[in-house]
């Protein structure tokens, strides 16, 4: 008779701090971690944001310095979002070589160089005068063709000013491949596309869109952002990755952790994923109401998205959290 064995104990391996670190499985590291950051122009001092605490719109200077504190925290990368002092139909900021993000971007060159990777918002959303992601038909929709584009020259005004990943994020069709050919075409071969690959039409972002100004006038972005409903993310990566992108994203990370998970399995480039602003604001809300600890759920919830495969992490807790797990 072979001998008998007590009944495995997993709770071994739960006993002390110590035990579990050595036992996990799944761990976060300040270079995971992307801190999104909004600049304004024609500001002159930061503006707080009220339904996210702790984050501001800044001024050139103050995302020079913020940048610096992230960089000496270890945070990976910075994704930069520009606020034009004038919006058009065309988003022509955007563009401009002396707009916002070009300025910031060549303030973060000089202040923190390659030591972190800088990272853009490539979207017309911010820039527009109407809010949405491109340029409008008569009839008010979104043109896709002329709005890829404007997306082109966009990447190569951004790269021209120092980016090292442009992130399209309007979710047109073939954004990827026209971002792409127009990169190369300019000299900028070495820039890396993170493509917005499974953009949902979500109720997470209100938030950010009092922090980057950029609610849509009229409508909503349905017609081309992805439905949640729908089972097509996977397609849409794919599809990126086909057209040459570096980086795939999921946006927002929590309620579409399958997604992730499916896309970190199949995906042979690096998956991303977007703790948006809705899932930052809920929190600190729910903390300051003291029911919640708001430092238990930002490891928690950074730990599952990792664990659900995200190997970048966009979030507005990067410093907070990069200082936490080192």
């Amino acid at each position: 008779m072979p001998p008998e064995y007590p009944a495995a104990r997993p709770r071994r391996l739960r006993r002390t701090p110590a035990l579990r670190r050595l036992a996990a499985s799944t761990s976060v590291r300040a270079s995971d971690l992307v801190l999104p950051m909004v600049v304004k122009e024609g500001i002159a001092q930061p503006q707080p944001v009220p339904s996210m605490p702790g984050v501001v719109q800044h001024t050139r200077d103050s995302l020079r310095k913020a940048a610096a504190e992230a960089v000496a925290a270890g945070v990976g990368g910075l994704m930069v979002f520009g606020i034009p002092a004038v919006k058009d139909s065309r988003g022509s900021a955007a563009d401009d070589p002396d707009g916002i993000v070009q300025q910031a971007l060549a303030d973060l060159v000089a202040e923190v160089g390659d030591a972190t990777v800088l990272m853009t918002d490539l979207c017309l959303d911010e820039y527009t005068d109407h809010g949405h992601c491109g340029l409008l038909t008569d009839t008010g929709e979104v043109d896709n063709d002329a709005t890829l584009e404007r997306y082109a020259s966009i990447a190569v005004a951004q790269a021209r000013a120092g980016a090292h990943v442009v992130g399209p994020s309007g979710m047109m069709d073939g954004q990827v491949a026209a971002i792409r050919r127009s990169l190369d075409q300019a000299g900028f071969g070495q820039v890396a596309i993170c493509a917005y690959s499974a953009k949902y039409a979500s109720a997470f972002y209100g938030p950010f869109r009092d922090a980057a100004e950029c609610a849509p006038r009229f409508g909503d972005r349905s017609a081309y952002q992805q439905d949640p409903s729908a089972r097509d993310a996977l397609h849409e990566v794919m599809l990126d990755v086909g057209e040459g992108a570096d980086i795939v994203m999921i946006k927002p990370a929590l309620p579409y952790l399958d997604v992730v998970a499916q896309a970190a399995a199949a995906s042979p480039v690096p998956v991303a994923a977007y703790q948006v602003s809705g899932e930052y604001a809920m929190a600190h809300a729910a903390a300051a109401n003291g029911w919640l600890d708001l430092d238990a759920v930002v490891a928690e919830t950074l730990t599952a998205i990792r664990r659900a495969g995200a190997s970048i992490i966009l979030t507005y807790w990067a410093v907070e959290a990069a200082r936490r797990f080192g």
